[in-house]
């Protein structure tokens, strides 16, 4: 009788547990559908002055973006098994911080402010035991519609 009573309660809190991490994957960022013209700056003060700043330019087809695919350097595999979640403080949708299934890999946050024509954001972090602190910067005009799948870019 004891037996089953510890079992449905780990059971319960196991499903409790699977329930959460099925939900971070699923957050998304409220920004106005559309074509993006991003351009995302990386800043890492540790190093020197020629080699601090990395900028890219992409363009993107936003319609409610995973927090954690907007960012770059998320894709990095220094940074497998890491998310932007929701941070519960500010209850706002804005504001994430990150989470890694390892947490002494690395540990940050997340703003975002979208506009009606535009999106900014900002992501900070801090890599686990090496005392490494690097930004990455994100901003952009939203130039239009997504264009229709199948469609061809003008010459």
């Amino acid at each position: 009788m004891k037996g089953a009573r510890v079992f449905r309660a780990r059971w319960l809190a196991g499903l409790f547990a699977a329930m959460c991490l099925s939900a971070q994957g699923a957050e998304r960022v409220a920004v106005p559908p559309g074509e993006y013209d991003l351009t995302a700056q990386t800043v890492l003060p540790h190093l020197e002055e020629a080699l601090r700043y990395a900028t890219t330019h992409e363009r993107r087809c936003l319609r409610e973006p995973d927090p954690t695919g907007l960012f770059p350097l998320l894709l990095h595999p220094a940074f497998a098994g890491c998310a932007l979640v929701p941070d519960a403080q500010a209850g706002d949708g804005l504001h994430f911080s990150l989470r890694c299934a390892n947490p002494e890999a690395a540990s940050g946050s997340a703003v975002f402010a979208p506009g009606a024509d535009s999106l900014s954001a900002v992501l900070e972090l801090k890599m686990g035991g090496k005392n490494m602190t690097l930004s990455q910067r994100l901003h952009g005009p939203r130039v239009g519609p997504c264009p229709q799948p199948g469609a061809r870019a003008a010459p």
